[in-house]
């Protein structure tokens, strides 16, 4: 079984970074742990909560997504 850790991010983000670069450092340690292979049950009805104020800019966000284009039946809803 996966654990939820293979969701946390291996960089910290900064305030005033670069967020393209931050992208790509925190989505390939994603795609290097294949947390696409993460149990689907494990997050049936999950909520990935965030303290970003927009999803924009947020880890959880990228987290989604990139499950999204491995698993084409996800649903992503930003709750405001």
């Amino acid at each position: 079984m996966t654990s939820n850790v293979q969701l946390a991010p291996a960089t910290e983000k900064t305030k005033h970074g670069d967020w393209p670069l931050y992208e790509w450092q925190f989505l390939d340690p994603m795609r290097s742990r294949h947390i696409e292979n993460t149990s689907r049950e494990l997050l049936e009805g999950a909520c990935l909560l965030c303290s970003e104020e927009t999803p924009h800019h947020c880890h959880r966000r990228l987290v989604a997504e990139y499950l999204k284009q491995h698993w084409r039946d996800a649903e992503i809803e930003h709750i405001p």
